[in-house]
């Protein structure tokens, strides 16, 4: 009796929630640019992904317009039909054998490549991964984790506050996704997390007869095809989009599928063998906005090794003339997201000072695209906030993540510069093969979903862009997070010393504090101040990244003082220790706002999870980078309301160079198409 209840021929139930209908729920599976129908094609050995689009002026202008009006749907009262359901299917599971359940969910996998994803087998997977769940890591999906599965199976974007669980929902939608025969991809912020979600989601999956894949940095190629092989693959942003670039510098260009099959058919040597990856199908992205929006301003570049060997005379001779120039008369350094403009006197001044030297220095627009990269490495590019050096080597720091990129260099001989600035060893220069944007990669996806706590600030680009809808997935247990007015000092001296006199002031109560700082640099820096009055705290930043997930499991110990860069605001909960909620839980201080309010949102995030208490604040100066680029609005003082002027200044500026690569990226890929070269 409970085997057929639990099985794939249940006749089906439909019970509701009161005041809904009876009508069962279904899925409304959008056709949009990222996802498709119901039931996608079937997925052959071909590399499948989606066709770029290449919209017209009045389509990106249609697109931008609905972007604007969109905003958070709710379907509470069909969301209230699919607890119910799933509720009453999970009934049925009682006393179902771990095989019988494993069966059921291959039979159900069968019926959903046959039949596509009917409300009624969405249903039935749910209770299975929710039943598997229980069994496997003992947990259990609550009833809005059911909501926000439901949202990411149906190619959307989920906005689940911090603490609601995220990790635990997507692996409704990706078994979902992965017994209909779809390769899925969950895709996180940095390897810690996908390591982590992978080993922690993973006996779920195989409860239901799923193999489950990790990929991070450092793998070699057969070990990344294997990963990607698997039904459900955890990987970040950067491995995924590197790994497809490899792949389509194998391709070189678009081959047919079955000019793929007869090659597989001629020998062993078949380019097919030879990717990584099986195409994009869909792709479950974590912190979304920061993975589609943040870090869709930075092109990606794969590179191979130049012909030249590394000339450090060139270098050196760089920096030294772009030492001797001086701003404004030579050059104009207005932020530093903008390229370094020349002036006219500052083109006389490097034709001047490049003559002795000839050579590469005679042609005019050679010497001054050097003198450009000079001037980045030396006002730019600054240590312990853009790059650390260890063990004598320049090392990337992500700036949206606070953490170390290992093997990434920046292009046109910036990095090479910047290892001279520093006194490095120089490595060779390499010459680029393959670019690409996040948002056009995305986009390739057939279907494509994201999860986020932030993503109401951004859901008209997220639209616009990726054709995804936010909706707003509501909470477990009532919010319990307090926001204090922020703070804002003359000079940064005024504000550190206002940070170190209220961390004491939250320090002697007990409550755990948790104090957010854009760089690494700014971390030390308050390190060094709380050591002068002798307040015990733990640093985290990209000098301590492996020690990360010890220095986050106790950030919420009573009386412990954590000061982190970006690496703690995004994918990690910080669980209070006994007694801490009746001191009125985690205490987190933003030191600085970032250029999007959003990223701080995401601080602020870390304290009143599940209904725990939790109060937020930040501080800020005049002098801090935000609002020094926004001198505009100097008549306002020290007032909070400039902060935000500033902020959101700065959000409509990258929103902008968002959009200028992405037309870039369309520029170009229409270029290469018409050379017949890939990307």
């Amino acid at each position: 009796m409970s085997s057929e209840m639990g099985g794939p021929e249940m006749a089906p139930q439909t019970p509701h929630a009161p005041g809904a209908s009876a009508k069962p729920w279904r899925p409304s599976m959008r056709r949009q640019a990222s996802g498709g129908s119901a039931l996608l094609p079937p997925i052959s050995s071909a590399y499948a992904e989606r066709e770029s689009e290449r919209d017209g002026w009045i389509e990106r202008a249609v697109h931008r317009a609905r972007g604007v009006a969109v905003r958070h749907r709710r379907r509470a009262p069909q969301w209230g039909r699919l607890v119910a359901e799933i509720a009453d299917c999970s009934r049925a599971l009682d006393g179902v054998t771990d095989a019988m359940l494993r069966r059921s969910a291959s039979e159900l996998g069968e019926r959903l490549r046959r039949e596509g994803f009917r409300g009624e087998l969405i249903t039935r997977v749910f209770a299975l991964v929710r039943e598997a769940a229980d069994r496997t890591i003992g947990q259990r999906h609550y009833d809005v984790q059911m909501i926000g599965g439901a949202v990411l199976l149906d190619g959307a974007v989920a906005e689940m506050e911090t603490g609601e669980g995220k990790t635990l929902t997507a692996t409704l939608a990706a078994s979902a996704a992965a017994l209909a025969g779809w390769p899925v991809h969950i895709v996180t912020v940095n390897d810690y997390l996908a390591k982590r979600d992978a080993e922690w989601m993973g006996p779920i999956y195989r409860a239901l007869g799923l193999r489950v894949g990790l990929v991070v940095h450092g793998l070699a190629p057969d070990e990344r095809r294997t990963a990607y092989a698997c039904d459900i693959t955890y990987v970040t942003n950067k491995e995924i989009a590197f790994d497809y670039l490899r792949d389509r510098i194998t391709l070189r260009g678009h081959p047919s599928r079955l000019q793929l099959q007869l090659e597989r058919l001629g020998g062993s040597d078949a380019r097919v063998r030879r990717l990584l990856l099986r195409g994009l199908v869909y792709a479950i992205v974590d912190e979304a906005d920061s993975v589609l929006v943040d870090e869709a301003r930075t092109p990606l570049i794969i590179s191979g090794a130049g012909d030249d060997a590394p000339e450090r005379k060139l270098y050196e001779t760089t920096l030294e003339i772009a030492t001797a120039l001086t701003a404004p008369r030579d050059f104009a350094l207005s932020r530093p997201d903008r390229p370094i403009e020349l002036t006219t006197a500052g083109r006389e001044r490097i034709a001047e000072l490049a003559t002795p030297h000839g050579g590469l220095w005679t042609g005019r627009h050679r010497r001054e695209e050097l003198i450009r990269q000079g001037l980045t490495a030396l006002y730019q590019m600054e240590r312990d906030k853009h790059y650390l050096v260890r063990d004598g080597r320049v090392q990337i720091i992500d700036e949206f993540t606070g953490r170390i990129m290992a093997d990434r260099a920046w292009e046109q001989g910036l990095h090479q510069l910047v290892e001279v600035k520093e006194h490095c060893e120089l490595t060779n220069r390499r010459d680029p093969l393959a670019r690409i944007s996040y948002q056009r990669f995305f986009r390739r996806y057939l279907r494509l979903a994201g999860m986020t706590g932030t993503a109401k600030e951004v859901a008209g680009e997220l639209w616009a862009v990726y054709r995804m809808p936010v909706v707003r997935v509501p909470t477990n247990r009532p919010l319990n997070r307090r926001a204090l007015e922020p703070h804002v000092c003359a000079t940064e001296d005024e504000k550190w010393a206002a940070i170190v006199r209220r961390i004491a002031e939250v320090h002697v109560q007990g409550r755990p504090i948790l104090v957010g700082t854009r760089s690494v640099g700014a971390s030390e820096h308050l390190s060094l101040l709380l050591n002068r009055v002798h307040l015990p705290h733990v640093v985290l930043n990209a000098r301590q990244d492996s020690d990360e997930a010890e220095i986050v499991a106790k950030a919420g110990e009573r009386g412990r003082i954590t000061v982190a860069t970006n690496m703690a605001g995004r994918g990690t909960d910080i669980r209070l220790a006994e007694g801490v909620v009746n001191l009125g839980g985690l205490h987190v201080i933003a030191t600085e706002f970032h250029e999007a309010g959003r990223i701080d949102r995401q601080l602020s995030g870390r304290c009143g999870r599940q209904g725990d208490p939790g109060t937020h604040e930040a501080f800020a100066s005049l002098e801090d980078e935000v609002v020094r680029h926004a001198m505009w609005a100097h008549w306002l003082g020290a007032k909070p309301l400039r902060v935000r002027l500033a902020q959101k200044t700065a959000e409509r500026l990258y929103s902008r160079m968002r959009r200028d690569l992405l037309r870039y990226d369309d520029h170009m890929e229409n270029a290469l198409a018409f050379s017949g070269r890939g990307e």
